[in-house]
């Protein structure tokens, strides 16, 4: 393991900072106390006011219920506070008060910690990543969400120099280069996948062409390897946590099939194929929390559903149904009651929803571009990649388009995210936090 300190650029005075460690100190005090989160919030639960990986509390892109407006005002829903924010599409992650992302600026990668009252910047980190023709041609990234855990974040660059730092200081407490360090596969688009934690361990898709791991266990406070996946081809996708017949499971959409590992020791439990002719699965795949799993791809690819069977002590994976009808590109899925809600194609788009056990599709909206989408109660709330916003209803017969606005630029790639009633958004150019209310 390479260990060192990187010299970071921070923005603000060292009395600012210690203002602001101050004041988030006072707010965990006082939500203690009450159970109230007193940072422009309303909610009951003090843990669930938090969004602190990819795809939010449990992974989903859900989040708890919060009283949000039916409609909007013409204009859209209120902004809390906009600002610059350099290129990129990781999403933004919120814990006590606090904002944290990635974003480009020239031939450097930055992780920054924001505070999510008027999204000043506390902290920020640079990191070197010379600009390439392959961003140029796709986008430059990052593409790849930050995980906090405890006292730490964790953040991975396009190049795929990992990073944990102190979250409260942005201090940098160890680092890897997951490329160089273990003969890691750098696919064309840049370093994707969104780490994820499970008992103490810090987890992320790796791939190689040769002998390197197709995923790497760290111990979360040293770095130090606790396991590793044998090989397999990089992947896009972000990994998912499962639980099935009593027994925890990794789920890991790799470049040309799903695979489900025990997360404690690395042992591949099961595979299933899913492929495509230019290998890009980008999505991470959905699981509806008794036996059955969803993955999409685009291209020539399609939407699968796959039925986890206990067999022997074992897992075995059989595909449910396979339909070329659902093409996800590199957005999200949702699962709503028994239905698949995603963006579907890479060009033009159609916002669908699929039964989950048969993949017969139940509902088309036209008038998005290719869209992300997060949930909250009985709302679903879409941004297009052009940058305009939509509250739909879901009820037994569908989608029901309350409002729309237009809120941010293209290309506004990267999920929202819903804490409370407050939502965070971000585009090539801008962050911004919108009232819901």
């Amino acid at each position: 393991m390479r260990s060192h300190r990187a010299s970071q650029d921070r923005r603000g005075s060292a009395s600012s900072r210690a203002n602001a460690a101050r004041r988030s100190h006072g707010r965990r005090a006082v939500a203690r106390l009450t159970g109230t989160l007193l940072v422009g919030l309303v909610v009951s639960d003090p843990v669930a006011a938090q969004w602190t990986q990819w795809g939010g509390p449990r992974r989903d892109f859900t989040a708890d219920a919060a009283p949000l407006a039916p409609r909007w005002p013409e204009s859209g829903p209120a902004t809390i506070w906009k600002r610059p924010l350099g290129d990129g599409y990781a999403t933004i992650l919120v814990d006590d008060g606090t904002l944290y992302t990635m974003y480009r600026a020239g031939d450097a990668e930055f992780t920054v910690a924001l505070a999510a009252s008027d999204g000043r910047t506390l902290w920020e980190h640079r990191n070197p990543s010379p600009f390439t023709q392959t961003m140029a041609e796709f986008g430059p990234g990052p593409h790849s969400t930050p995980l906090v855990l405890g006292e730490r974040l964790y953040s991975v660059g396009t190049n795929g120099a990992l990073h944990c730092f102190e979250k409260q200081s942005g201090k940098v407490l160890w680092t890897h280069d997951l490329i160089k360090e273990f003969d890691g596969e750098l696919r064309a688009r840049g370093y994707s996948c969104s780490p994820i934690a499970f008992e103490g361990r810090v987890i992320l898709p790796l791939g190689s062409e040769h002998e390197g791991p197709g995923a790497v266990a760290f111990d979360a406070a040293t770095g130090r390897v606790a396991w590793r996946v044998p090989t397999y081809h990089a992947t896009y996708g972000s990994p998912l946590l499962i639980r099935f017949d009593g027994q925890d499971q990794l789920v890991f959409f790799m470049c040309n099939e799903l695979i489900g590992v025990n997360p404690r020791s690395g042992k591949v439990l099961w595979s299933i194929e899913h492929k495509n002719s230019v290998g890009v699965n980008a999505s991470t795949p959905i699981w509806n929390g008794k036996d059955t799993l969803f993955c999409a791809n685009a291209y020539d690819g399609g939407a699968r559903a796959v039925r986890l069977v206990s067999d022997g002590g074992g897992t075995r994976a059989e595909s449910l149904w396979y339909s070329q009808k659902m093409k996800l590109h590199h957005g999200n899925a949702m699962l709503i009651g028994d239905r698949i809600y995603a963006s579907s194609g890479q060009g033009t788009a159609i916002f669908m929803g699929v039964e989950l056990a048969t993949g017969k599709v139940v509902d088309r909206r036209r008038g998005f571009s290719k869209a992300t989408c997060v949930g909250s109660g009985d709302h679903l709330i879409l941004l297009d990649e052009d940058g305009n916003l939509a509250l739909a209803a879901i009820g037994p017969k569908g989608l029901e388009i309350q409002s729309t606005a237009k809120v941010a630029e293209p290309f506004a790639w990267a999920a929202p995210t819903l804490v409370g009633t407050r939502l965070y958004l971000r585009d090539r150019k801008n962050i911004m936090a919108l009232d819901l209310r």
